[in-house]
């Protein structure tokens, strides 16, 4: 399995962190698999032949981009490890009161309200980083006061999607303001 891991990263330019971003392990961890020095529990094993099984799909990933991107909602996609911002709709950008095009490959964690950050706190109770779909997550927040990123109080619903590269993403949609 090591080999195959390896490979795997090689082949689609991925790091040993990012991989452990998406099994929720420790890079550490990941370079002992590699090397044939520790082997995955059984849990881990089924969640790495998984991974090790994904397409990459990059056309399938530009297509939920344009999606997004056009959406009439308030809505965007971030990676769900590293909260870096992959896409946004105009009417995100409108509520967010910036365009989000500065924002694309960031991390917008430094921008959550104290509400998205206990929510989150709360994801593996939740069952979110299971292998089964735990649906959409409803989270109430404030407003962050941020002029570079508004966040205005609303409800907003978390929903995960799979990304051709095998990480995995979050769909937030505000569903309605406070």
């Amino acid at each position: 399995m090591g080999r195959q891991l390896r490979r795997f990263r090689r082949l689609r330019g991925i790091k040993q962190d990012h991989v452990a971003a998406l099994l929720g392990v420790s890079q550490g961890l990941i370079s002992r698999w590699e090397a044939g020095l520790h082997t995955p529990s059984p849990a881990l094993y089924r969640r790495l032949e998984k991974l090790l099984a994904s397409k990459v799909d990059p056309a399938a990933d530009a297509a939920l981009r344009r999606l997004i991107e056009n959406a009439v909602a308030p809505v965007h996609l971030i990676c769900d490890a590293s909260h870096v911002l992959l896409a946004a709709s105009a009417a995100r950008e409108a509520e967010w009161g910036s365009r989000a095009t500065p924002f694309l490959g960031t991390s917008l964690w430094r921008f959550a309200t104290s509400e998205i950050v206990a929510s989150e706190e709360r994801l593996p109770d939740r069952g979110w980083f299971e292998e089964t779909d735990p649906g959409m997550v409803l989270v109430e927040t404030g407003g962050n006061g941020s002029r570079d990123m508004r966040i205005l109080p609303s409800t907003l619903a978390w929903e995960r999607i799979a990304l051709a590269d095998g990480r995995i993403g979050r769909l937030v949609t505000t569903i309605a303001f406070a």
